[in-house]
């Protein structure tokens, strides 16, 4: 049995003016034929888990293209355009197959293209047929499309965020795909469009953890294979925007479709726990300057890289250096003109630089700060975090800058902090520092919720704001919640 593998991810974030090229695929993926398996064995993604079930089954898993690129704004015509032909030509071209499994992300828009991910099933789904099954493991925030669910056998996604399900996702994508082919199942999918668009919500508290309790007192149902909610992603200004819920039965559609109406109807009616009130920076550092434990973590996450926003806004960082509470540090900032005079000057050296600030005017302006260059890295490093384990992190040329009280990371790659990796490559121990600011939503719990004495969320402006009412929507679909009164959770 041969199954091919590969991928083409991006979360696109459109309120975002930095446009996603080929160049800013390559800095994270862009991989083909036996280096994507030089790049995933052993780690803990979609891809890892795919290849070891490969192996444990003894199929012959054959690797095509694998493209991804941290989220940012709307990927050029040309950058979607060379990915997907790559995508597919590898997979035309790696002789009688099987089966195709995918990592598809179900976020990604592209210049004139709104669903990236149903364009590319369409296309591979007219040039393989119908014979072969396509299956495709999802991120949680895509927003799904019917197109998406009538080209593929199987959509899957994660059902933790932290995704760090993504392995067994993968592993998962695999088995299913093995039954298709052997002719145990025939997958049936039903898909239910909420009248919701909500911020990103972790799923280690309510709502979203009782939510997935219900898909999984359902997947106890002999004939269901899959139920799984998709957040979707509320930064993609589209018209498939939003939550959703995808069953899949065994060769019951009525039944799919059923439960995928019932769990909606739950959902909306939790709607109004989605929406946190979060604190400013300020009253959040003036709260944790009084505990008397540590470390207390304090995630910016209106400034999350990990849903596309610049990396290098300020308003935490100010309210820190302003603070100048001892033993407090920031990992990390991007501003790579600045990693740069600090690689240039030297450790030991006392800078003075603008620092942050340089994208746009959303998240804050620039610093103006004198710092001692106290260490200098290449920032690179292997992921801990139980998300994606295992995985090679390259933030490019770092550094770490004592401003005051404050040390500060600043990188040259644009990236969320996922665990405590990146500090202690310049020497920081977070277990024993007072306050961690750090710019990531939720994917930095699955490593420091067992190490952080509190966390604490703040929300100033920025491209990824839980505040949904700051952003211009000229796309969405209407009505939709929170933006319209209404009582019918579907889409009609």
């Amino acid at each position: 049995m041969r199954i091919a593998i590969g991928q083409l991810a991006h979360e696109t974030n459109t309120f975002s003016r930095v446009r996603t090229t080929v160049d800013l695929f390559k800095i994270w993926e862009w991989t083909q034929g036996n280096e994507l398996l030089e790049r995933h064995t052993g780690v803990l993604d979609y891809l890892g888990g795919m290849i070891d079930r490969g192996e444990e089954l003894g199929i012959e898993i054959v690797p095509t293209f694998a493209a991804m690129a941290n989220p940012s704004g709307t990927i050029t015509q040309e950058a979607f355009q060379i990915a997907k032909n790559l995508l597919i030509s590898s997979i035309m071209n790696s002789g009688k197959l099987d089966g195709i499994c995918l990592f598809l992300h179900g976020a990604g828009v592209a210049e004139g293209i709104d669903d990236i991910e149903g364009e590319i099933l369409s296309e591979l789904r007219s040039v393989v047929g119908s014979d072969i099954p396509i299956v495709a493991a999802l991120d949680l925030h895509g927003n799904i499309t019917e197109t998406m669910v009538k080209e593929a056998d199987a959509l899957l996604g994660n059902i933790d965020y932290p995704h760090t399900d993504s392995y067994e996702r993968g592993i998962e994508a695999i088995d299913v795909t093995v039954c298709i082919i052997q002719g145990k199942v025939n997958p049936e999918m039903a898909l239910t469009k909420l009248l919701l668009l909500i911020p990103t919500t972790t799923s280690y508290y309510s709502p979203i953890n009782e939510i997935n309790d219900w898909c999984q007192e359902w997947e106890s149902h002999p004939e269901v294979l899959d139920c799984t909610v998709f957040h979707g992603f509320p930064y993609s200004d589209i018209p498939h925007a939003g939550v959703s819920v995808i069953t899949i039965t065994n060769n019951e559609p009525s039944l799919a479709q059923n439960i995928s109406d019932d769990i909606a109807a739950r959902i909306f009616e939790k709607k109004d726990e989605f929406f946190p009130i979060l604190l400013s920076p300020k009253k959040a550092i003036s709260y944790a300057s009084t505990r008397n434990e540590m470390p207390i973590v304090i995630n910016e996450a209106s400034d999350n890289p990990g849903a596309g926003t610049p990396g290098d806004g300020t308003f935490l960082l100010k309210e820190m250096i302003e603070a100048n509470i001892p033993n407090s540090c920031f990992g990390f900032i991007f501003d790579p003109g600045v990693a740069e005079i600090a690689h240039k000057e030297g450790v030991g050296s006392l800078i003075q630089v603008e620092l942050g600030g340089k994208t746009d005017t959303l998240h804050g302006k620039p610093l103006k700060i004198l710092a001692y260059v106290k260490s200098l890295s290449d920032g690179k490093f292997i992921q801990s975090s139980p998300m994606w384990n295992g995985s090679k992190v390259n933030l490019g040329r770092s550094a770490r800058l004592s401003v005051g009280k404050v040390d500060i990371i600043v990188c040259s790659v644009n990236s969320q902090t996922f665990d405590e990796q990146i500090f202690l490559l310049h020497g920081i121990d977070v277990e024993k520092s007072s306050i961690v600011g750090l710019k990531s939503a939720h994917h930095f719990r699955a490593a420091f919720m067992p190490i952080a004495k509190e966390i604490i969320t703040v929300d100033s402006p920025g491209l990824s704001s839980v505040k949904l009412s700051t952003f211009d929507y000229k796309n969405i679909s209407r009505p939709i919640y929170p933006f319209d009164s209404i009582r019918n959770h579907l889409l009609v």
